[in-house]
């Protein structure tokens, strides 16, 4: 069932893939897994689209919120090029941003989605908007958040992306697509890193099996009855359910992934177009101290500051603490601890993270999943089996 290499002793990671992958070839996945600066694992299996046509080793895959993390490195080195600090006051480099109380929101806090920047649905009407990126980014820098900056973490879902990215265009004055293709495509040599696919490259990517995002229908009096309920005992907790509809739904009408102007478009907090090979090259970077192949990216220093948690409580969209490090979050593992581990998840299943105290990178793509804004249940299986297997050759 699965095409390409591992080695021996991480057996279970390709086991524990061979479970995900639909029996019914309707979805496909891949796994990669470097330990030491070494591809250990390079698997992949299952359909790619529809009509069946097979995963291929350069299959790219949506991975939704695990684009959150590679655009986050991307401004981790322009910091570390002495660009721009991290204390410093997102309008210092973006003058346009500089309203609405927004002045003082530093680099930091955007980092750590502690902006109060997260409402998509105060941002726009259509869903078509998103396919706008400087429409999108103009509305981001004239947005007004919803708390004081630093007054807690909310998650920026969807409007991270045009906060960041258009961060990133401003310090640096490339386009984002530039950036990313000379910052980590070009020196990390990276087979498939794509925010915004070129038209010449679609033939290589992995069609959603459940690519429709659509409004949420009318619900019956019973389960609106039941919400209200739960939503009026959260509140006692200082928990607004409704913040997380803000952050993740600005669908009025039916939003199609799949659709080619969408997989085209920059949407750098949800689009991103990856090979499970080239998530795990990034953090394996990151996993050595900032090098991989004798290549320095970053320098030991940074990667050291970026792994640091910044914040550990509740987190006011996901309602749970992500123990945010900056632009990344906790890696969630079944069975297994790891609490040095940094990375990013997304909606699908999919996801990338590093363990450099394990110096150990896990990526994960896929077509066939759901679940929640952080995924599923596929990438912590995997980054189990992963991290026993590293454990064992530790004893």
């Amino acid at each position: 069932m699965l095409d390409g290499t591992i080695h021996p002793d991480y057996a279970d990671v390709a086991s524990t893939l061979i479970r995900q992958i639909p029996r019914d070839r309707h979805g496909g996945s891949a796994v990669c897994v470097y330990h030491r600066g070494r591809s250990v694992v390079d698997i992949w299996g299952g359909a790619k689209n529809g009509a069946g046509e097979p995963w291929a080793r350069d299959t790219t895959a949506p991975s939704f919120s695990t684009t959150k993390g590679v655009l986050s490195t991307l401004l981790h080195i322009l910091v570390d090029r002495g660009k721009a600090g991290y204390d410093d006051p997102i309008a210092a480099h973006w003058t346009a941003f500089g309203c609405r109380g927004k002045e003082r929101i530093t680099i930091r806090q955007a980092l750590c989605h502690e902006a109060g920047l997260y409402r998509i649905t105060d941002l726009v009407s259509s869903p078509r908007e998103l396919l706008d990126w400087d429409h999108m980014k103009a509305r981001i820098a004239d947005a007004e958040p919803v708390h004081a900056p630093g007054d807690g973490q909310g998650y920026h879902a969807l409007t991270y992306g045009w906060l960041i990215g258009g961060l990133i265009e401003e310090i640096d004055g490339r386009p984002l697509q530039r950036v990313l293709a000379e910052e980590l495509v070009d020196p990390l040599g990276l087979d498939g890193a794509f925010i915004g696919m070129p038209h010449n490259e679609l033939y290589r990517r992995a069609e959603l099996v459940h690519g429709v995002s659509r409004p949420g229908s009318e619900k019956p009096e019973w389960q609106a009855t039941l919400r209200a309920w739960v939503g009026g005992g959260l509140a006692a907790l200082g928990v607004d359910i409704d913040e997380f509809d803000a952050a993740l739904n600005p669908f009025t009408e039916a939003f199609d992934w799949n659709d080619e102007a969408v997989v085209q478009a920059v949407i750098p907090a949800a689009n991103g177009q990856f090979t499970a090979r080239s998530l795990a090259r990034v953090y394996a970077m990151l996993a050595g101290g900032g090098e991989l192949d004798g290549v320095r990216v970053l320098s030991e220093e940074r990667v050291r500051e970026i792994a640091r948690v910044r914040n550990r409580g509740r987190d006011r969209v996901l309602l749970i603490p992500m123990h945010w490090r900056m632009g990344y979050h906790r890696v969630f593992t079944l069975g297994a601890s790891a609490p040095l581990a940094f990375g990013h998840y997304g909606y699908g299943g999919s996801g990338a993270f590093c363990d450099p105290s394990r110096e150990l990178a896990v990526a994960l793509t896929t077509n066939s999943g759901s679940g929640t804004p952080m995924g599923n249940s596929n990438v912590p299986r995997i980054a189990r089996a992963a991290i026993r297997a590293v454990d064992r050759l530790r004893r």
